[in-house]
C-alpha cells in the first residue's frame, strides 16, 4: 500500500508502549552452557573493529563502536528487542510508573516523517494544538527526513522546562505550522470511567502501568457507588498499546473467577515456561494488600463487552484473550495488533540493559497471540460508514523480522480486495472531514454498539467479516506431536 502507515510504532514520548514486559532485572543474561562460542565469527568481528580503528576517515571512540555493535546485534532479532542505554533504560522504568518527561504524543513514521498518532490529554502537545495526523517535518533546525523513529523520539525528549520547536505539516493547512513546546513531566491517567447512561458504565484503560490495578479497583468502586445496580459494563481497550504484565493479570482477575489461568508463556529458558493465575501474588506489589479484595461481588457477573482495535496490543490482548476464552465478555471491534511476545529486561550494568524477547504469550485455551492478535466475536467498524484509517494501520505481522505465530499460519488481518491506492486516497479524504474521535462520548459509534449488545438490541456489524477457520492451540500442537500429525 502506497503510503500505508509504515514502521508504525506505539511509542509515546518517554512511555513504554506495546510491551507487556516481565520486569526481571538480573546482573547478566543467563548463559547457555552447552553452546560453544563461534570463534571464527568473533575473530571476524575483532578484525572489523581493528579495520575501523586503523583505516576509517576519522577516529572513532571504542565505546561508540562496541555500543553500536551490541545495539545492532539485539535489534536484528525482532522489532521489540533492543539495547537500552542509560537514557532509554531510565525512561523505560519511568514509563511503567505512569510518568515521563516529554511532549505527550504517541507517534509513528510515515513517508520518512514523524506522524502524530494522538496527543495525550492535557499534555504540552495537546495544549499547543497538536492534532492526530500531523506530520512533524523539523525538530528545531533538524530535518526529520533521514532520522529513524528512535532518533526522532530522542530529540523530542529532554529535561523539564526545556523547549523544542516543531515544524508541522497538516493536511488541511497550506503553510507549515510552527509550534514551540515546553517539555514537562507528564503523568498518564491509565484508568478512566463514567456512567454513560442509567445502568451502564464505560471503563477505559489507556495503558497498563504499575498503578493500574489499584486505579482500576478505585474506579470500579466509585462507579458502583454512583450506580449500584449495574446492568452492563464496557471495558475499552482501544489503542491501548500494552504495558506491564501484572497490570494485565490484575485487570483480567477483577472480572474472572478466583485463581483461574489468565495467561501462560513458553520460550527456550526454563523460567520462560510459566503460567500466571488470577491470584494476588501475580498482580499485587509485595508487601501490599490485595487491591481487588474490596470489589463488589457483582463485578464478576455483570454483563460485559470489551472494545478492541488495531491499536490494542500486548497486555490489552492478554486481557481480551482471557475474557474471551472464559466467555466472560463479548469482544467487539476490529482485529487487534498481534503482539504476543514477552520482553524480559536483563540489566547489564547499573544504568544499561537489554530488552530481549524471551517467550510467546498464550491465552488460557492455549491460543498464540503473536502475529495474529485477538479476533473479535463481533466485528464492528469505528464509524457507522466504515473503519476509517484503521484498515491502513500496520500490525505486528507487517513489521520486519517479526516473530512468527508458532501454532498456525493465519492471515494477520481481514483484508478487502480493492484498488488499494484509490481506496486509501478516499479514506484519507474522508478522514479530513471528521472530528477527532472522543472515546466515551455520545459520538462514539463502537461504544453505542457495545451498549446495544448489552441491552439485547441489534448491533451494526462491519461489512468486512472474518472467514471462519479452525484455530490450533498449544495443547493441540502437543497432541499432534504425540500422534505424529504433520500440519
Amino acid at each position: 500500500m502506497g503510503s500505508k502507515l509504515k514502521n508504525f510504532s506505539l511509542i509515546g514520548l518517554g512511555m513504554i508502549a506495546g510491551v507487556a514486559a516481565s520486569m526481571q532485572f538480573s546482573a547478566m543474561a543467563q548463559k547457555n552452557a552447552g553452546a560453544p562460542l563461534p570463534l571464527d565469527e568473533l575473530r571476524q568481528l575483532a578484525d572489523v573493529f581493528g579495520l575501523i580503528k586503523s583505516d576509517y576517515v576519522e577516529p572513532v571512540e571504542d565505546k561508540k563502536l562496541l555500543t553500536e555493535a551490541i545495539s545492532g546485534m539485539v535489534a536484528s532479532l525482532d522489532p521489540h528487542s533492543a539495547y537500552l542505554d542509560k537514557k532509554a533504560f531510565k525512561e523505560l522504568k519511568e514509563g511503567t510508573q505512569g510518568k515521563f518527561v516529554g511532549l505527550g504524543i504517541e507517534v509513528g513514521m510515515e513517508d520518512g516523517y514523524v506522524k502524530v498518532i494522538s496527543p495525550i490529554e492535557d499534555s504540552p502537545a495537546y495544549r499547543a494544538g497538536i492534532k492526530a495526523g500531523d506530520l512533524i517535518t523539523r525538530l528545531d533546525s533538524t530535518p526529520v527526513k533521514g532520522l529513524t523513529l528512535d532518533e526522532a523520539v530522542k530529540k523530542m525528549r529532554g529535561e523539564p522546562g526545556s523547549k523544542i520547536t516543531l515544524t508541522i505539516a497538516r493536511k488541511d493547512e497550506d503553510k507549515p505550522i510552527i509550534a514551540t513546546i515546553t517539555r514537562e513531566e507528564i503523568r498518564v491517567q491509565s484508568v478512566k470511567g463514567k456512567v454513560v447512561e442509567p445502568g451502564y458504565v464505560w471503563l477505559r484503560i489507556a495503558q497498563f502501568q504499575e498503578p493500574t490495578v489499584d486505579d482500576l479497583a478505585k474506579k470500579i468502586n466509585a462507579l458502583y457507588t454512583q450506580e449500584p445496580h449495574l446492568k452492563g459494563l464496557v471495558l475499552d481497550l482501544r489503542n491501548d498499546p500494552g504495558g506491564v504484565l501484572p497490570g494485565a493479570i490484575g485487570v483480567a482477575a477483577a472480572f474472572l473467577p478466583k485463581d483461574v489461568v489468565v495467561v501462560s508463556t513458553n520460550g527456550q529458558l526454563p523460567d520462560s515456561k510459566a503460567t500466571f493465575y488470577a491470584k494476588r501474588e501475580f498482580y499485587a506489589s509485595r508487601g501490599t494488600g490485595d487491591p481487588l479484595s474490596k470489589l463488589p461481588d457483582a463485578v464478576k457477573k455483570v454483563p460485559m463487552v470489551v472494545l478492541v482495535n488495531t491499536g490494542s496490543a500486548s497486555a490489552s490482548e492478554i486481557v481480551a484473550g482471557a475474557l474471551q476464552d472464559y466467555k466472560r465478555a463479548t469482544i467487539m471491534g476490529t482485529q487487534s495488533f498481534g503482539k504476543g511476545s514477552v520482553q524480559t529486561i536483563r540489566q547489564l550494568s547499573l544504568d544499561t540493559a537489554v530488552k530481549l524477547t524471551t517467550a510467546r504469550y498464550y491465552t488460557p485455551n492455549g491460543r498464540s497471540i503473536q502475529a495474529k492478535g485477538i479476533v473479535p466475536d463481533l466485528m464492528v467498524d469505528e464509524y457507522a460508514d466504515g473503519d476509517g484509517l484503521n484498515g491502513l494501520r500496520v500490525r505486528e505481522a507487517d513489521l520486519q523480522k517479526h516473530l512468527s505465530n508458532d501454532l498456525d499460519k493465519v492471515p494477520e488481518a481481514v483484508k478487502v480486495k480493492r484498488d488499494e491506492l484509490e481506496e486509501e486516497q478516499r479514506l484519507i479524504a474522508q478522514e479530513r472531514k471528521r472530528k477527532p474521535l472522543d472515546y466515551g462520548s455520545k459520538e462514539d459509534f463502537q461504544l453505542a454498539q457495545a451498549l446495544n449488545q448489552l441491552k439485547g438490541l441489534p448491533v451494526q456489524l462491519s461489512k468486512v467479516k472474518e472467514e471462519p477457520k479452525k484455530e490450533m492451540s498449544i495443547n493441540d500442537k502437543k497432541d499432534d506431536k504425540k500422534n505424529g500429525v504433520k500440519k
